[in-house]
This record gives structure tokens, sequence and C-alpha cells, in this order.
């Protein structure tokens, strides 16, 4: 664990830092780190169970998710990226993706679905029906409270979780090196079923994974 008091700096700060952390990840150790997360959520079973599945393309040092998509594939799985809703603010499409996808760069540089691909109703699900989100992560705790960029685009798209059902798994994903001391909840925080890094898997409050 890297032991940065929360209350000793801002979340500013504490972003910067915690970016900082993975973007300095050799080419090396990133690749490793991958293959550590990927092989730690081939594992579980809701990973396995899933039929619909979001995740994201790594940008800014991010730990890298995207082998799985070829496993998905293979298994027939659909896969989803997060897409920047053009007419409502801070929230998320999620769009059908494919090796044929065609990607555009958002306005933070971040590849995604085409916004005219992903404009049709028949590319893009609701959160709601999805069975798995893989979400990323600035900073996590081991009590599996979380840090993001501070845009709350995931929070925003997901808040139904807290109430409906039936609602995604979700997991968020981070280099173990984002790990820090304590993060208060904030009230917008969306909570996580689990948090996954390449060297362990956090479940929340304790709990244990469902079956």
């Amino acid at each position: 664990m890297n032991d940065i008091p929360f209350f000793s700096t801002s979340r500013r700060q504490l972003r910067r830092e915690l970016r900082r952390r993975r973007r300095a990840l050799s080419a090396r150790q990133q690749r490793e780190a991958s293959q550590a997360l990927c092989h730690r959520l081939r594992c579980l079973p809701a990973v396995w169970r899933a039929r619909r599945v979001a995740l994201y393309l790594p940008n800014d040092g991010e730990i890298d998710p995207t082998p799985l998509i070829d496993w998905f594939h293979r298994r027939r799985v659909e896969v989803y990226l997060p897409v920047l809703r053009p007419l409502e603010h801070n929230c998320l499409w999620f769009v059908r993706y494919h090796r044929h996808t065609p990607m555009r760069r958002n306005r933070f540089g971040i590849h995604e679905p085409d916004t005219r691909y992903g404009a049709h109703r028949a590319r893009r699900r609701p959160a709601w029906v999805l069975d798995l989100i893989l979400l990323p992560l600035v900073g996590f705790d081991a009590q599996g409270q979380r840090l993001g960029m501070g845009g709350g685009f995931y929070d925003r798209s997901l808040a139904f979780t807290r109430q409906r059902r039936p609602r995604p798994t979700l997991i968020g994903v981070a280099h173990t090196c984002q790990e820090v001391e304590h993060l208060p909840a904030a009230d917008w925080d969306v909570p996580l079923d689990a948090i996954v890094s390449d060297t362990q898997t956090l479940w929340p409050a304790n709990d244990k994974e469902k079956s």
C-alpha cells in the first residue's frame, strides 16, 4: 500500500500524484500489470457469467484491460465502450465495439466509437442492461473507496445502481501503485462491487464474491 494520507492533500493534488505514478511505469511494467489484471479478472465468476460487458481503452497510464476483448469475443460476449454523450453533460453512452468500429478522439484525447456511429440505438445499450462494467480508477483504498478523474461521468451514468434492479456488476481496476491509505466516501460516489489491481482483489465492506 502507498501511504498517502488523504487529509494531507487535496483531491486535485492526490489525482496529480497518482496519475504521475502510473505514467512513470515502464512499458514492461505496464504490460506485466495488464497481464496480471486480466488473469485475475478471468478468474472471477461475475466475469465468466457476463454476456454484455463494458470496458475502456487505457489513457494516461491507466491499467490496460483490452487483452480481454479477444477473450470476450471468442466467447461470443458483446463488448461495449463508454462514449461521451453529445447532448447531455457528463454522461456516457455504452456503444458496441468490434475491430471495424469507427473511432475518434473525444475532447479529452481518448479514443472512443464515433458519435455518429454510436447515435444509432441498435449499436448502444443503456447501462442497466449490461452485465458487467470495468471502470478505470485514479485511486483506491483497502475499504473499497475510490477516486475517479473528477468529471463524474460514471457516477452520473450509474447513479441508478443505488436503487434499480437489474444492475451491472461494477468492478474498478487500477495499478497497485494507485492504492492509498484512506479515501473518504463522497455522497455522489457509486459503490463498487469489487476493485481489482495487478496484485489483489478487494471486496468492499468485506463482502464475499457473489456466486
